[in-house]
């Protein structure tokens, strides 16, 4: 584990301690980190659609819809969709005047629909309450729905200049290579955090944060480190002893837990298929679905499935499972099917080649295909 000893001048001695070796190093040097990467951001920084150009004042709506989407997904998927969402939406009171379908539908592709409703209900709150203004502060924004801690750092500093540094999982990667932080994660994430935090500028902190993400995305990448590239090589601790991709260190991953459903494909003669809207609160919230059982640790049963059936109705199961993997758990999901005439009261239909329309979630339409896959 890496340990720190009392500053001598302005640098400070650094122990590192691991079993196949002992080496003694000087730490990185905040100064010179902060001024390597502002020179090399200024010459390499990644073209982005959200990103601001030097000169121009950041607009803190397409920072606040950059860094959402951003949340769990990659810079390359979320490139479309934040440019459609800007086409559709160029404002943050016509966001807050959309309707939440129809943002969910936009959304669709995205994954962790909890982030859409959240800006959906961030930009009524922001566009209603506090007059179209951002808070300009971490805590304030902190205090928006679907802000946490690293979005509220990251729109802070981007956004309106704050001194901090928001830790995505890049900044993680950059700084634990750079101060060689043994401690594995999730426990030693706190650790690193605090040592990005302190790298913090207080005349660029936008930029600085964005340069430390272009670098991990670039040239300090999770499988592989090009360190004769980096601006940082000749801080970097890992980087000297010649073993930055050990870094950040990760404890073994836990098993993901199945859970099992069956899905009731209900069709009637015209060809319509039955769907319904999913509860505002939980996973997939407000998405449409083909109905389901619970999805559960333990498998279900035809009889018992068939009692929470949308309808009574004679259920055949499709031979086959449709799979698919949530963070937390995977899922197995039987299909069963039925022709009906009637379905409840107030029930939504929609031939299968009209699902686009609606903001059915992944998971369904890997339901879809496999009835198409199994008709065909």
């Amino acid at each position: 584990m890496l340990g720190l000893l009392a500053p001598e001048g302005n640098r400070t001695k650094c122990p590192y301690n691991d079993s196949a070796l002992t080496l003694t190093r000087s730490l990185p040097d905040p100064v010179s980190v902060r001024r390597r990467l502002l020179r090399w951001y200024d010459r390499n920084a990644r073209d982005l659609p959200w990103r601001y150009k030097q000169g121009e004042p950041p607009d803190p709506y397409r920072v606040w819809l950059s860094e959402i989407m951003l949340a769990q997904t990659t810079v390359a998927t979320v490139k479309g969709y934040f440019e459609e969402f800007l086409r559709r939406w160029p404002s943050l009171g016509e966001l807050a005047a959309a309707d939440l379908g129809d943002v969910l539908h936009a959304w669709q592709g995205l994954g962790y629909y909890a982030r859409a409703r959240n800006l959906h209900k961030c930009a009524r709150l922001v566009g209603g309450e506090l007059n179209g203004c951002f808070p300009d502060t971490e805590d304030g924004l902190r205090q928006l729905p679907g802000v946490g801690a690293y979005t509220a750092a990251a729109i802070a500093a981007i956004a309106f200049g704050r001194k901090t540094m928001p830790v995505d999982a890049n900044i993680e990667r950059v700084t634990a290579r750079l101060y060689a932080v043994a401690t594995p994660l999730p426990g030693g994430a706190k650790r690193i955090s605090g040592l990005a935090r302190e790298l913090a500028s207080h005349s660029r902190p936008g930029d600085l944060a964005q340069a430390m993400m272009d670098l991990g995305a670039t040239i300090c990448m999770p499988k592989s480190a090009e360190c004769g590239a980096c601006p940082l090589t000749t801080e970097c601790l890992a980087a000297k002893s010649a073993d930055a991709a050990r870094y950040p260190v990760k404890a073994p991953k836990k098993p993901r837990s199945v859970r099992h459903g069956m899905v009731f494909w209900a069709r009637r003669g015209n060809g319509q298929v039955l769907l319904r809207q999913r509860p505002e609160k939980g996973l997939l919230g407000g998405m449409m679905e083909i109905p389901s059982t619970d999805w559960r640790d333990k498998k279900w049963n035809l009889t018992e499935a068939t009692v929470t059936a949308p309808v009574t109705a004679a259920w055949h199961p499709l031979a086959g499972v449709v799979r698919h993997t949530f963070t937390h758990f995977h899922l197995e999901l039987t299909v069963l099917t039925a022709e009906i005439n009637r379905g409840p009261k107030d029930s939504l239909w929609c031939l299968p080649s009209r699902f686009s329309e609606y903001a059915l979630p992944t998971v369904m339409k890997k339901v879809a295909k496999h009835v198409s896959d199994y008709s065909s």
